[in-house]
């Protein structure tokens, strides 16, 4: 079986499992008590702090270790909010950032504060402009991923944290997919940070918040801060950070070298596909593409079959039924994505042979979808085609087969119930190079419009 799902989590590090081990036997007391075992016990704990707060790049008092990334997350950006809430109630973030941090956004709005967020390009990168254009005299915090975790895709920090530090803004980066290949840099302000993503053990985010920043810790606080601490796993977090960055640069090479094979041959192997996020400043493990035509939960479970263990670039599920917001500020497909997200030490046999087993994983499932379309004639010039009831990819299927049967400048009118429908429509026509005209209501749904052009 081949994992190349480290975007999600990464397999945990060799030096992390010995520390985890070691450190069970040696930091189990509680590191507050002064008595023999708990003076080792905050050895530990120290030492941990001081290895992961050079890693990050930061002051060994300004970094304190959480119960998870999404926990780091959500108390600095409660945190810094309350502790500026004289300057005012307005966040900005971007379009593409991870769940947790606008979730926190949208609570922020619901208890009457306001929100920025700011778009992205077609690669899921916003511009430092753009970040500036949304500062306000009354703009508390500004965030911002350092890289996504749906495509790969690196975003400005620096520059934006440049232009935050003169408006006097500070900048909460986002950093749980970036830590393992090097430190953020930049003028920010506040760090969030996973170690599940770079090869410790799940439940240890770590917060840095600088000195100088205005930040009131919410919630009930005693000299614990979040509790009792689970030293083995933060020993064996700050560990493994320590062990992958010794190892960040030649593997970053390596890996670098995987996905660009990865984005070179796919195109060449499938029809149809287009590969998303930016092709230049991405992490070295994270390759994202979208097949037309295909959809995306049977795709993942044909290649789970073959043995692959990949993801989606899609929240699009069974359960929530909800298009991915990262693909849908990018203006790309929503259905037929893969993230292929490759762990240190992936060898080359297996990505060339996931290279092999692709293009008959994606034709075969192109084949179960593939059923005639209902199509109705309104005019010589215009088609419509009746897709309600049925679930994308089938209206852009149906779309593809069609557009060929009108005269170049005549219209195509889908009709579909489905929310991704809105996303993957245009986001065809823009690889296919035909118009998208835009939507209309109809009775039961609504009708897209799509005017060929070649």
């Amino acid at each position: 079986m081949s994992y190349f799902d480290a975007a999600s989590s990464t397999p945990l590090h060799p030096v992390a499992r010995q520390a985890l081990l070691a450190s069970l036997d040696e930091g189990w007391a509680d590191p507050a008590r002064l008595y023999r075992e708990g003076r080792r016990a905050r050895m530990l704990l120290d030492a941990a702090r001081e290895a992961a707060a050079e890693a990050v790049g930061c002051r060994v008092d300004e970094l304190r270790f959480t119960p998870s990334g999404t926990h780091a997350v959500h108390s600095g950006i409660a945190g810094a909010l309350a502790g500026r809430r004289r300057v005012g109630r307005h966040l900005i973030v971007s379009a593409v950032e991870h769940s947790s941090v606008l979730h926190s956004a949208e609570l922020h709005e619901k208890e009457g504060g306001s929100v920025t967020r700011v778009r992205v390009d077609r690669g899921g990168r916003v511009t430092p402009a753009d970040y500036a254009a949304a500062l306000r005299e009354d703009t508390a915090l500004a965030c911002l991923q350092s890289a996504n975790h749906e495509v790969g895709t690196e975003q400005p920090v620096a520059d934006v944290a440049e232009i935050c530090r003169a408006a006097g803004v500070p900048l909460l980066v986002d950093a749980a997919q970036s830590l393992a290949w090097g430190p953020v840099e930049g003028p920010w302000s506040l760090l969030a940070g996973s170690a599940h993503k770079w090869g410790g053990p799940a439940g240890v985010g770590l917060l840095v918040v600088r000195k100088g920043v205005r930040f009131a810790a919410q919630g009930p606080v005693d000299e614990r801060g979040y509790g009792f601490e689970n030293l083995p796993a933060i020993v064996a977090a700050a560990a493994s950070l320590r062990a992958v960055r010794a190892e960040a640069a030649q593997e970053a090479v390596r890996l670098r070298e995987l996905t660009e094979r990865i984005r070179a041959r796919v195109p060449e192997l499938v029809a149809d596909v287009e590969v998303v996020g930016d092709p230049e400043r991405r992490l070295p493990g994270i390759v994202t593409f979208s097949c037309l035509y295909v959809d995306g939960e049977t795709l993942l479970h044909e290649l789970d079959r073959e043995g692959f263990s990949v993801s989606s670039g899609s929240s699009c599920t069974s359960s929530t039924l909800t298009p991915s917001h990262v693909l849908k500020a990018m203006g790309v497909l929503s259905e037929g994505n893969v993230r292929v997200s490759l762990p240190a030490g992936t060898a080359a046999e297996d990505v060339e042979r996931f290279l092999a087993v692709l293009p008959g994983v994606v034709n075969g499932v192109r084949e179960k979808l593939g059923a005639p379309a209902p199509v109705a004639v309104v005019r010589e010039d215009e088609l419509l085609v009746d897709a309600l009831g049925k679930r994308c990819p089938i209206p852009v299927i149906e779309l593809a087969k069609v557009i060929g049967d009108v005269p170049v400048g005549g219209l195509v009118r889908v009709l579909s119930d489905d929310e991704a429908a809105r996303l993957d429509i245009p986001a065809w026509c823009e690889m296919r190079e035909q118009e998208y005209v835009g939507e209309e209501p109809a009775d039961k749904g609504t009708a897209y419009l799509v005017r060929r052009t070649s």
